[in-house]
């Protein structure tokens, strides 16, 4: 058995079951996908080792320099034999990933990258692989602004599934953090002239650096590296980048060394660092999507393709801004929380004056909170009163008599071609 994987970005394989590959048109394997990940990065295995005979694996370079020539490589739209563009290249830097929203180091490069890039290797002038094109910027006042998953990056995910089978992500501490570039408010902080560091604004209750972190500590150094009040650390010579890049460099349940000040006091702390506990995944990849029905009522926990298949590409526009503000903003109070949504309502004569309710969120079930939706059909199936009463957001209240709700699902399912008035993970609730 060859131990040999084709990496590619997640875009290429996102929602596929199925994947045919062929190596120069001479064997072609159709193979389900042994690994998709949350993030751009994806690995595909073929395990006939007819498919490998004459191909050789691309050998990684390290991280390029500003200005370094690069090609691109590619098959993109317009034609069906391979691309090469060139370029150099023009900026390193931790940005967003729009594929998994997750910020990680990327290359700025000012080849063409189109649609049929992604994926594409991108080669340095010593015919070494250097990353793998995956984004370009559209703007009307942008021009050649395209983006790479640097080899640190792509050696990190590899890296990471050899040594535990899986994809355990790309860990943060779990914080949020501000500059400190304005004097008056190091001042306010109690530092003193020479010191540096970032203010944390806020830290994630789920995380392992709750236990010792708090709002407005200031956090001087990360395993040994003084932070300075920019956010940056060291890269190379001349070259400073943020000090999450060398956070996401760690794995997850690995533990980094931090140097704070709390009210004016120096202290250290060994943190574990964890994948954020997102409010709103990212991806359900091998998940089917949750929901109940009661009424007609259709209740979900939001994610970033059920607001896609909403609202379209431009989601994070055209979405409820509340949603988007909990999306971007909110932080989970536990492990597993989700943002519930009643998505829509399936007309019927139990239902009159709800119809028009479409993706408002459920805060409560008859004066109980909830924060997954496992907690809303607990609630309502356990439910004894007279009536069901759900509070939305935006002081929404829906009611319903409850036996009446409870006899008139399976009509209201039949009628729509619904097997089921629950997901399968929530029928033995």
């Amino acid at each position: 058995k060859v131990n040999l994987s084709i990496f590619v970005t997640c875009g290429i394989v996102y929602s596929a079951w199925l994947f045919e590959l062929s190596a120069q048109q001479r064997v072609r394997a159709v193979l389900d996908l042994v690994l998709v990940c949350v993030l751009p990065p994806a690995l595909l295995m073929v395990e006939d080792n007819a498919f490998w005979e004459g191909i050789s694996p691309v050998h990684f370079g390290l991280l390029p320099r500003l200005q370094d020539p690069v090609l691109v490589v590619g098959f993109p739209i317009g034609g069906d034999t391979v691309s090469v563009t060139s370029g150099v290249v023009s900026r390193i830097e931790v940005l967003s990933y729009l594929q998994g929203q997750t910020e990680l180091l990327g290359v700025q490069i000012d080849a063409a990258i189109n649609s049929g890039n992604s994926g594409g290797p991108v080669f340095s002038a010593m015919g070494e692989c250097v990353g793998v094109a995956f984004q370009s910027m559209k703007h009307m006042d942008a021009e050649n602004i395209g983006y790479i998953i640097p080899t640190p990056v792509i050696e990190h995910f590899i890296l990471d599934y050899q040594r535990t089978g899986t994809y355990t992500g790309f860990p943060s501490i779990g914080i949020e953090w501000q500059k400190l570039e304005s004097p008056q408010l190091r001042a306010s902080l109690g530092m003193k002239s020479d010191q540096k560091g970032v203010m944390i604004r806020r830290v994630d209750p789920t995380a392992p650096a709750f236990a010792h972190l708090a709002k407005e500590t200031v956090l001087l150094s990360f395993d040994g590296m003084s932070i300075a009040n920019d956010g940056t650390v060291p890269l190379r010579q001349g070259e400073r980048i943020s000090f999450s890049y060398f956070v996401s460099q760690k794995y997850t349940d690995e533990a980094a060394s931090v140097e704070v000040l709390q009210a004016g006091t120096k202290k250290k702390f060994n943190i574990k660092l964890k994948a954020p506990n997102r409010i709103v995944p990212v991806h359900s990849v091998g998940k089917s999507p949750a929901y109940f029905i009661v009424a007609g009522l259709v209740f979900i926990p939001i994610s970033v393709p059920y607001l896609r298949s909403e609202y379209g590409k431009e989601y994070d526009f055209d979405a409820p801004v509340k949603l988007l503000d909990r999306m971007m903003h909110k932080l989970p109070d536990v492990v597993g929380e989700e943002i519930v949504v009643l998505s829509q309502v399936l007309a019927s004569e139990v239902n009159i004056g709800y119809e028009d309710i479409v993706n408002t969120q459920v805060l409560a079930v008859n004066g109980t909170l909830i924060q997954t939706l496992k907690d809303l059909v607990e609630l309502v199936k356990k439910c004894k009163d007279k009536y069901l009463k759900f509070d939305l957001d935006h002081d929404q209240i829906v009611v319903l008599d409850r036996e009446m709700a409870i006899s008139s699902t399976a009509d209201i399912l039949s009628t729509h071609c619904i097997p089921n008035a629950l997901s399968i993970g929530l029928r033995s609730v």
